[in-house]
């Protein structure tokens, strides 16, 4: 499981852009980002060095911003790839709440999942997947 940052938002013009910049104004360095957004309020979901040093600085300023557990797998670049791990997931009565992809590189995705059941990690690496861990994307604390 890696920590990815979530700070919840607004939905008003330029909080994207303000929340990006305190994230940049905290040393820290973005390596993926997914919006989700309602009628209300959006939330960015961000990967990055330093999450929980992060999180407690833009606490500090102001910002809702928390720490949530994620299941980083590489999954092969190819059709059915992401539909093994999800089939695989399903199979083992675990739910995605989100999901998104990383990056795509050396004939492999990184898919990001929120999972009900953080123990499936083993699981799945006992079964051949490959999970990231947060030292391959750079994430250090």
């Amino acid at each position: 499981m890696i920590s990815q940052l979530s700070i919840f938002l607004e939905n008003e013009s330029g909080r994207l852009a303000a929340a990006t910049r305190a994230i940049s104004n905290t040393g820290s360095n973005m390596s993926a980002l997914f919006l989700a957004d309602t009628q209300d309020f959006g939330v960015v979901r961000v990967l990055c060095d330093k999450p929980k040093t992060t999180a407690e600085k833009l606490k500090e300023e102001g910002w809702r911003a928390a720490i949530t557990d994620v299941l980083a797998v590489k999954v092969p670049d190819q059709p059915g790839g992401l539909a093994d791990l999800l089939e695989f997931l399903d199979k083992n009565e675990v739910n995605v709440e989100y999901g998104y992809c990383l990056t795509v590189a050396d004939g492999h995705a990184v898919d990001v999942l929120k999972v009900s059941d953080s123990s499936v990690e083993q699981t799945l690496i006992d079964a051949g997947f490959e999970s990231v861990k947060a030292e391959d994307l750079y994430i250090v604390d």
